[in-house]
């Protein structure tokens, strides 16, 4: 099967209209190993901050409306909170960074989003210093969708590299990750080169690209916020990002071996033109 074609502005589905807030895979299972319970570490240190009871969870008053549809791009949300240039929301679909992944870019009320930051539980959003915004205030949200499209194809991309070299390599230890619009990166600590491996990880990773196959994401705690994303066969992994729809949305995927420092290893992750 051929790669999904990807378009620079739109998914390679047409998205759903933004929610008014008013194929067999036996075949992979005898080739990939299925794993529960990887993450990056700072997915893990995101997890730490889930609410512990029922008052905390009352506390977490931004809806991630990214979860429900990753593919909005718009909506409409109430001002709930202003710290000075700080501003939170009741409602929204502009993603903050977590996870390794940068957050979205973007307006709210047709100012440019200068932040976005995780605090606890809430989303707070950087606003220039006469932004104007009112507590009680409707405002609209809308952010840049060809650099979401981006981070959502690398974000999976780069699950999937690691799933491979984790299974390839027992006992590597994972110390850092980000993922950017243009590439993403995954440093481990390991004892010698694996440049060798690579090749294998990019054709197992085409492999599941190639089968376009769905991905479900959900929620395995939704009072804690907590999220997993899964492909039959191939893994189930906490992750509370935002993730396409089906693997062949990713594309080719370009691995890179780099060496951060003694000890350390670094592999870059980038998509084919």
């Amino acid at each position: 099967m051929a790669y999904l074609r990807i378009p620079e502005q739109t998914p390679t589905r047409n998205p759903p209209a933004i929610p008014q807030f008013s194929r067999e895979t036996n075949h992979l299972k005898s080739k990939y190993q299925t794993f529960e319970g990887r993450r990056f570490p700072e997915t893990q240190q995101a997890t730490d901050t889930s609410p512990r009871n029922a008052e905390e969870s009352e506390a977490m008053r931004t809806e991630r409306l990214y979860w429900a549809d990753p593919y909005a791009t718009r909506s409409d949300a109430c001002v709930v909170a202003i710290e000075g240039n700080e501003v939170e929301l009741d409602r929204t679909v502009f993603f903050a960074f977590s996870g390794g992944q940068e957050s979205d870019c973007g307006t709210i009320a047709g100012l440019a989003v200068q932040g976005a930051a995780l605090d606890g539980q809430r989303i707070l959003y950087t606003l220039p210093d006469d932004h104007g915004l009112t507590l009680g205030q409707t405002v609209v949200v809308e952010i840049d969708w060809s650099r979401r499209y981006a981070l959502m194809r690398l974000h999976f991309a780069a699950e999937l590299v690691l799933e491979m070299i984790c299974a390839a390599l027992p006992g590597v230890e994972r110390i850092g990750a980000h993922i950017a619009p243009d590439k993403a990166r995954i440093d481990f600590v390991w004892h010698e080169s694996i440049s060798s491996l690579l090749p294998s990880v990019e054709e197992r990773v085409d492999d599941i690209v190639r089968a376009d196959l769905p991905i479900r994401s959900t929620f395995s705690d939704p009072i804690a916020g907590r999220r997993y994303w899964e492909v039959d066969g191939v893994a189930r992994v906490p992750c509370g990002g935002t993730h396409v729809r089906r693997t062949g949305e990713v594309g080719r995927v370009l691995l890179k071996r780099q060496n951060p420092g003694k000890g350390k290893e670094r592999v870059e992750i980038r998509l084919a033109p």
